[in-house]
C-alpha cells in the first residue's frame, strides 16, 4: 500500500534546530494530506504540522513561529524546527491520507515513527 520512511531523528540540546523527513512510496493514486504528529511519553498523539497537495498549512499552537513544514514534491514532506526545549521530546510520526491504485477510499497511513530527544 504505502509506506512512510521517516528520518532525522536524535537527540538535540535545548535551543537547538533539527530537520525530519519523510518520503512515501508505493502504489499511490493520489494523497490530499502529508505531515506529522507527536507522541510523548504518557500523553496522546497531538497534530504538529500538516500540508495539502494545494499548499493549504496548519500548524499546532506550541510549534507556531519554530516549526517550518514543507514539500519538494507529492510524496516527499520536511519538518524543520528550532528553539527546541525538553517538552519536543517525543516520537515523531509521519501522517498520510492517501488513496493506492486499487482502492476507491481515502485512508490514513502512518510512518513507524523517529524518536526526538531534547536534553542537556
Amino acid at each position: 500500500q504505502v509506506q512512510l520512511v521517516e528520518s532525522g531523528g536524535g537527540s538535540v540540546q535545548p535551543g537547538g534546530s533539527l530537520r525530519l523527513s519523510c518520503a512515501a512510496s508505493g502504489s499511490i493514486f493520489a494523497i490530499n494530506v502529508m505531515g506529522w504528529y507527536r507522541q510523548a511519553t504518557g500523553k496522546q498523539r497531538e497534530l504538529v504540522a500538516i500540508i495539502s497537495s494545494s499548499g493549504t498549512i496548519t500548524y499546532a499552537d506550541s510549534v507556531k513561529g519554530r516549526g517550518t513544514i514543507s514539500k519538494d514534491n507529492a510524496k516527499n514532506v520536511y519538518l524543520q524546527m528550532s528553539s527546541l526545549n525538553s517538552e519536543d521530546t517525543a516520537v515523531y510520526y509521519c501522517f498520510a491520507v492517501a488513496k493506492v491504485s486499487s482502492t476507491s477510499l481515502f485512508r490514513n497511513f502512518w510512518g513507524q515513527g523517529t524518536q526526538v530527544t531534547v536534553s542537556s
